[in-house]
Order: structure tokens, then C-alpha cells, then sequence
């Protein structure tokens, strides 16, 4: 079939009728890019088309939720690759990295399937059904092991680059390294020009991973291999790949688009990587963002709307197969060597939003959802049944009076993650404390939005039951002080209380509940006589007040100059929620795990988990006084085990609500 014939988009001689017929074989319809369209005889126009951040994505389904979605999965994205095939002569697609782990089919795989040598890995299946021409690996690749990886990335049908990783110990230079994987790969290909003729190109590819990896998986990397700087080692590898005869050179940065000035290590290089001579094109990625777009905008050296870094193309396509990117390229030849006459960058998307829904803009190829089909069902059966026992029931019904459960198993799973990631650095020894919120507290979502998981089996798909949002974790480092402070951020949830006063309002409705950190680790009181410090929206409002009383840890008051090491996401960690003094200025920690991940992990690891809030916060007594507020019925059966707090149910109230009092 025609599509078959477009795997290869390479060395085709087709005519405009089959591509517009191949077109119609992918439900799309073919449009000539205006560089195929107006390319002359000694022009070629080339399309490098990437995927990046898949994340074991291959059907569009959030298997947390249990649901069909239309916002993900490679099965999408591969409409949009094989329109593209369609709309011109000469294209490449390359993968970015984040292949291998990220949701709970990778999980199916690692913990319960398991790869032997031989085995097929199903996001590989699925690649392979799309004719990459070469990929590189992220830095998930590394979480099950090197093992697990050799023999996932023995079923791809294309090669692996990756420039900046080596076994052992690492060599005097660069290019000393006993690599892992090739560090660059020169692939030979045939480009049509605008005339028709057949012209020989060498395109170089070179990959890169931050070296962070070294870090975060440390139990499966120390000893075994080795991690150099991207920067210093594109400076390396790429004058040889021009030496041995590579036309073009486009890196594989599985990095972030980050700062502009360089710095030895980091993270996210894919500015100061651009700028390296030699290097004409970047594909990024690590960020789950999207290039070209506005979350870029701002940065020295980057065009984010031209999709340019430092003036050379680029693109970041989004994650989870949200996106591909787009990278096009009019290559000019003046008889002895190609050269880069215009280009142009874009992230194509495989759904948009309209009127707070999703709606797709593609739908999926069947040959890749065939590929994956059996991994697929055996995975729904897996996120289904129980992976772990929890001692008692989770459920956020009373999250906002008092210590919750729901918000307990998140903080402990945060403290056991990030408490491994800071040994061996300079904050190892600081005490690790765990922020975090309950997202299903009713409100705007009525009298059945709450976490409700009984005591007993616990499976995968309850996960989203205790965190909503695909948020990563992150850490901050603060002092005693601040400490305090995002308490006092956290208590402006309620309202003033008086005493001698009965049944009066304790929540404030327009304090979302998203931003009503617990911080586990410490036991504080709030005293709700005294006004709120700061507005929902983190504005200081009331510079004397002070709700927090009693705050200690161990045992013994905080000293507001010690120093903690505080578990978070990348929403709060990153300013969201405008808590004081909270921002990337005191992150230390960007894991490259998402909070659902590590409740995850911490489920399996532990076979059984005892989620019962400790009560490490309650409310200083109000004399006279109590007050209301409201939760959803099915509260009841656990209202009276609540601790810290003396609660009691006085009848309805709202919109199906039901209604309870605290009588100090």
C-alpha cells in the first residue's frame, strides 16, 4: 500500500497523484510545503519531524483515569508524520528521548512483564511501525536499569545516539570515552531536488541527555557509567562528525530550552548547545513544552516565534505525543557542498482546546494501535487489580478542618522520594519535610468530588483519585522563617473566627483548595482568631498577624534560621499559587518524576501503606465559639475518626452538600 511505500520518504519517485492518494490513506489531505512547492534544480526541501517526551504513550488513553483521551499517544501523532510524508519529497522523523518510562503501561512492563533479550518493548513496537531514522535517549530511560534498556532498544529498528554518556569512568577527554551507546551516527540519503533529480546528502545526528541522570538514578548508574557535560561534549563529537563528511549536523538535545548563559552540568543546554559551531539544526525537548511558543518567549538567543536558537531552527514537540515537531529545511547546493538556504519551525498539535474541552484534531492509525493492543489490554487489567494494600481508607472528605489521610500518603511518598535523591549532595542531612494539598475537596465540584478509596486492595487507577495534575516533583530548600511563612500562605483558606461567637463560616470560598499546603514533618497550630497575612492570591494584607503558633520539629520550636529541604511540585516550587518566597530562586531539586509516578513506586515498593493522618496540625481552641462548613455526604462513615478536631453532623446543606460544625 501507498503508505507502506512512504515509511522511506528517502530515495521515492512518486508522483504527485500517489502522494495526494497516500494522503488519503492517513485521512488527510496533502498541501506542498512552499520549499517543495518552489524549490529549483539545485534545491531540496527536507523535513525533520520529531517526536519527543513520548512516555510510553501509544494509545490515547490516561490509563490513571481508567478513560479515552484525545490529548495524547503516538497513535495520533503518526496521522500527522504520515501527513507530512505526504506533503513532501524528502523527510526524516527522529525521537527525542522519554521513550521508555512515564505511564502505567512502562510500570506493566518493568515490574510485571518484564524484558528479556528478545522481548519487544510495545512503544518500540509502535515506533517501528513509523520507519524512525534514528533516535536518542532521555533521561526516563535509565529508571529500570541498563539491562532493561539494552534489551528495549535491541527491538528498534533504527539506531541510538547519545554523545554525552560513558561506561566506566570517564576518559581524559571526550573522545577517549568507552561510549554507551555511538555517540553520532552520519546516515546516507538520496534528496530529490525541485527538479526531480537525485542528489547524495549526509546528515549527521548526535545526542545528548543532562547529566543529572547520574543523580537521579543513581542506583543503577553509579559504578556502571559515566556522564560528561553536553556542551563540552558537542565541542568534542561534532568537528569530527564535519571531518568525516557530514553535510548537515542536527542534535538531538534531550534538554530544555534554559538559560542562555552557559554554566558547566546544566540541565537544560539547548541554548548554549545551539551555539556551538557546527550544529545546524536542534530538536528539543525534556521540558513537556512546546516550541515554537510563548513559554519561550524572553529568553537571549531564542526567537519563539520563529522557532530559532541562536538563528538555527528548532522545535520542541510538546510530550506524550501531544505534538510533533517540525523542523524545514531548504537546502541549497552550489556544486561542492549543502548549505542551509531558509527554514522554517513549527509543533503541530493532535487536539486543541475549545470551551474548556479537548477535541481532537487527528485520529489514530490502526496499524499502531494493532501493535500495541495486546500490551494495551494486559495494562488495563494491571492499572485494574491491586498493586498494593492501603491499612486504612483514603478519602479527603474533612481534608480542609483537619490532617488528612489523602494528603498524608501523597507528603510520604514525596519524603521518601526526595530524602533518596538529596543523599550524596550538599543538602544531604537537612530534614526533609513533604507540601502538599488536597485536590478533590467538593466546591465547584460538587458533593461527590472527593478522594474516596477504601480500606484494603489499592490499584494504579486510584492514584488519580489522590493527584489530579500530571505535576513533577521538586524541592526547595528554605529556612525555618519561610517556613512559617507558606504556613501562613496556607491558613488564609479560612476566615476569622471570634470567639463567644457560634456557627460561623470557616472556609473562604474563593481560596482554592489546590493551594491549602499541609507541610508533613512538622506539627504547628492555627490560631483562627487572628486575621489572614495574606490575600488567596498571596498578597500581604496583614504584616502583623500571625496564624501559625507552635510550630516545632523533633520535638522543638523551629528556629527560624534552620534550614529544610521542602518536597513540593513544579506548579508551587515554580510560583504558583504566589506563596511567599517560594520560586525557582530556592529550588534545588527538578526530579524528573511526576508526583503520580512516585505515589506509584511508593505503593509497590511498600506492599502495604499506612496512610492515617497523624494529626500533626489542629486548630488553637476558639473560647465560645464554632463554626460550620460543609462536605459531601458520604463523609459520614468517617467522620468519626478524624483526628485533632472535635466534629459533628448538623443536617444539610447546599446543593447536596452536608453540613458540619467544630465546637471549640
Amino acid at each position: 500500500m501507498i503508505v507502506r511505500n512512504l515509511r522511506n520518504a528517502f530515495d521515492l519517485r512518486v508522483s504527485r497523484r500517489e502522494l495526494l492518494t497516500a494522503a488519503g490513506a492517513t485521512g488527510l489531505v496533502a498541501a506542498l510545503h512552499p520549499f517543495s512547492a518552489f524549490a529549483a534544480a539545485n534545491q531540496a526541501h527536507l523535513r525533520l519531524m520529531e517526536t519527543t517526551d513520548l512516555h510510553v504513550h501509544v494509545f490515547p488513553y490516561d490509563y490513571y483515569g481508567d478513560r479515552p483521551v484525545d490529548t495524547v499517544g503516538l497513535a495520533r501523532t503518526a496521522t500527522l508524520i504520515r501527513g507530512v510524508r505526504a506533503e513532501a519529497t524528502n523527510t526524516l522523523l527522529v525521537d527525542n528521548g522519554d521513550f521508555l518510562q512515564g505511564n502505567p503501561m512502562g510500570d506493566y512492563i518493568a515490574y510485571e512483564r518484564g524484558m528479556k533479550a528478545g522481548d519487544l518493548h510495545p512503544i518500540v513496537a509502535g515506533m517501528n511501525q513509523l520507519n524512525f531514522a534514528i533516535g536518542t535517549i532521555g533521561n526516563h530511560e535509565f529508571n529500570y536499569g541498563l539491562e532493561f534498556l539494552d534489551n528495549t532498544v535491541a527491538g528498534a529498528d533504527f539506531p541510538m545516539v547519545l554523545a554525552n554518556v560513558a561506561k566506566g569512568t570517564l576518559a581524559a577527554s571526550p573522545r577517549g570515552d568507552d561510549m554507551l551507546y555511538e555517540p553520532y551516527r552520519i546516515l546516507e540519503r538520496t534528496v530529490v531536488d525541485g527538479d526531480g533529480n537525485r542528489h547524495p546528502i549526509r546528515i549527521g545526528f548526535i545526542g545528548f541527555v543532562p547529566p543529572q541522570i547520574m543523580n537521579w538514578d543513581r542506583r543503577h548508574l553509579e559504578g556502571n557509567v559515566s556522564a560528561r557535560d553536553i556542551v563540552e561534549s558537542a565541542k568534542a563529537w561534532v568537528p569530527e562528525m564535519k571531518e568525516a563528511g557530514a553535510d548537515i549536523v542536527v542534535a538531538l538535545s534531550h534538554s530544555g530550552i534554559g538559560p542562555a548563559t552557559y554554566t558547566e552540568g546544566m540541565e537544560n543546554a539547548s541554548v548554549p548547545l545551539a551555539a556551538v559551531e557546527g550544529i545546524d539544526a536542534v530538536m528539543t525537548g525534556h521540558h513537556h513544552l512546546v516550541f515554537p511558543g510563548d513559554a519561550f518567549a524572553g529568553i537571549d538567543g531564542v526567537d519563539a516565534v520563529a522557532g530559532t536558537i541562536h538563528g538555527k531552527p528548532a522545535t520542541m514537540g510538546g510530550f506524550w505525543g501531544s505534538h510533533m515537531g517540525l523542523v524545514d529545511l531548504l537546502l541549497e547546493h552550489d556544486g561542492t557542498a549543502w548549505t542551509i538556504a531558509g527554514h522554517t519551525s513549527e509543533a503541530r498539535p493532535i487536539s486543541e482546546r475549545v470551551e474548556r474541552k479537548n477535541v481532537a484534531l487527528v485520529e489514530s492509525q490502526d496499524d499502531i494501535l494493532e501493535a500495541v493492543r495486546a500490551d494495551h489490554e494486559a495494562t488495563l487489567a494491571y492499572v485494574r487489580r491491586s498493586v498494593g494494600k492501603t491499612s486504612a481508607p483514603l478519602h479527603s472528605y474533612f481534608a480542609l478542618v483537619a490532617d488528612d489521610p489523602s494528603v498524608q500518603i501523597v507528603s510520604q511518598a514525596q519524603t521518601w522520594y526526595v530524602g533518596d535523591l538529596m543523599k550524596g549532595t550538599e543538602w544531604d542531612g537537612l530534614p526533609v519535610l513533604s507540601a502538599a494539598a488536597p485536590f478533590k475537596a467538593g466546591g465547584r465540584g460538587g458533593p461527590e468530588y472527593y478522594t474516596d478509596v477504601k480500606a484494603g486492595d489499592i490499584a494504579i487507577k486510584n492514584v488519580a483519585d489522590l493527584y489530579l495534575y500530571p505535576n513533577t516533583v521538586r524541592a526547595v530548600a528554605i529556612t525555618g522563617a519561610q517556613v512559617k511563612e507558606w504556613l501562613e500562605m496556607s491558613a488564609g483558606i479560612f476566615n476569622q473566627v471570634k470567639p463567644g461567637m457560634a456557627d460561623q463560616p470557616l472556609i473562604n470560598p474563593d481560596f482554592p483548595s489546590y493551594n491549602f499546603d499541609v507541610i508533613d514533618g512538622v506539627t504547628y497550630r492555627i490560631d483562627l482568631t487572628q486575621p489572614a497575612k495574606y490575600t488567596p492570591k498571596g498578597e500581604l494584607q496583614n504584616a502583623d498577624a500571625g496564624r501559625i503558633v507552635d510550630l516545632m520539629y523533633d520535638g522543638a520550636p523551629v528556629d527560624p534560621d534552620q534550614r529544610f529541604v521542602v518536597a513540593t511540585n513544579n506548579y508551587r516550587a515554580g510560583g504558583g499559587g504566589n506563596f511567599p518566597d517560594i520560586g525557582p530562586a530556592v529550588t534545588i531539586l527538578e526530579a524528573p518524576d511526576t508526583n503520580r509516578d512516585v505515589i506509584v513506586r511508593y505503593i509497590v515498593e511498600r506492599g502495604t501503606i499506612n496512610p492515617s493522618a497523624d494529626a500533626n496540625w489542629t486548630f488553637v481552641p476558639v473560647e465560645g465559639a464554632s463554626v460550620v462548613f460543609e462536605t459531601g455526604p458520604a463523609g459520614q462513615g468517617y467522620a468519626a475518626d478524624v483526628r485533632g478536631v472535635n466534629i459533628e453532623a448538623t443536617g444539610d446543606g447546599e446543593e447536596g452538600f452536608a453540613r458540619y460544625s467544630i465546637r471549640f
